[in-house]
């Protein structure tokens, strides 16, 4: 893959950045964000996996150390279980509001911005590769609006082989949402960029991230995670969400991350906190709340029915995943009685 265009020397420069994410589809900037504060970061985080069994006991958190007998991910019952112990630190919340990101955000967009209520993380085993992002663009997952910039900061430095993101150089030009397929990756849902003449003279871009680097896109930019090929590292990364103050927004996003698939409030996220900074602060403001758009993942589930009635593993393993959860749905009903009946005729 090629690199990405680095455009720390214009981040100044409201028209230049403009053009270049009106043109690339991205905005790469090293160092754009505090190095001393991700660490700081970083270190919480990763002492909160340790407790959780997710790191070789004995060994320093910042490095990352990962136990693979404790391998999970999303969609894993288990993996909300140290998940939602990291997403109640008020510093993983507090990092998505940082001046240095805002100013840029409002500075590409020339409007007042706000970061979405559902922050997220990424946490990602080595050797799990079947399971990694897969090809997509973001908006069928948070919605609202394709005017949605989304900003990508590792948590430590992340060179290729522990799985950044890449970008498809120019594939927002295609101006709509595309159809997107069954996958077992974080989010369950693939664009096959193979059915689309439009992307056939694109290329793949990435690099070797450092802590502190971002990588700022829109809600049509194809773009996907490279798979964590390391021995025993972990992948940590901040994967959040800016929209115009105004524009609308889908009601799941005002919710937390995975409380679909493992019960948390907003209550519960707020418990510890040693002060108010930024509780609710999504309140202040008048946007359009809209109704979640399903037909997405509606179509992806009837896709892994049909797979898994095939004798697909992959799908059969996703369906006992929502089986699993504690949550009750319609979904989770289906995929319990698909599972029952696959065991009654096997």
């Amino acid at each position: 893959m090629n690199e990405l265009r680095d455009s720390s020397d214009v981040v100044n420069n409201a028209v230049e950045l403009e053009r270049r994410l009106d043109e690339d589809g991205y905005l790469f900037i090293r160092k754009l964000l505090d190095e001393d504060r991700l660490l700081h970061l970083r270190r919480e985080m990763l002492t909160i996996m340790k407790q959780g069994g997710w790191l070789v006991a004995g060994t320093d958190p910042m490095d990352g150390i990962a136990n693979c007998d404790a391998r999970s991910t999303e969609g894993d019952p288990g993996y909300t279980d140290v998940y939602h112990q990291v997403y109640r630190l008020q510093s993983f919340h507090e990092i998505a509001h940082c001046h240095e990101l805002m100013t840029v955000l409002e500075r590409i967009t020339g409007s007042p911005m706000m970061p979405l209520p559902q922050k997220v993380a990424r946490l990602w085993f080595p050797k799990y590769t079947q399971h990694t992002t897969p090809t997509h663009q973001d908006f069928v997952h948070f919605q609202g609006t394709i005017d949605n910039l989304t900003c990508w900061s590792p948590i430590g430095d992340c060179p290729r082989e522990l799985g950044g993101l890449a970008v498809l150089h120019g594939s927002h030009k295609i101006g709509r949402v595309l159809d997107h397929q069954f996958s077992l990756g974080a989010g369950s849902l693939n664009l096959d960029t193979n059915r689309h003449a439009e992307f056939a003279d694109l290329e793949w871009v990435t690099t070797d991230y450092e802590v502190g680097d971002t990588l700022i896109f829109p809600a049509l930019t194809v773009h996907k995670a490279l798979p964590n090929i390391t021995e025993d590292r972990l992948r940590v990364s901040l994967d959040n969400r800016y929209q115009k103050i105004g524009d609308p927004v889908a009601d799941h996003m005002l919710t937390p991350h995975l409380s679909t698939m493992s019960p948390l409030t907003w209550d519960e996220v707020y418990a510890d906190w040693p002060n108010d900074s930024n509780q609710y602060y999504w309140q202040r403001y008048d946007n359009p709340v809209h109704a979640k758009i399903t037909s997405f993942v509606d179509a992806a589930f009837d896709e892994a029915i049909e797979l898994a009635k095939s004798g697909d593993d992959r799908a059969k393993l996703h369906l006992q995943r929502i089986a699993d959860r504690e949550n009750e749905s319609p979904q989770r009903e289906t995929a319990i009685a698909v599972l029952n009946e696959l065991r009654r005729t096997t």
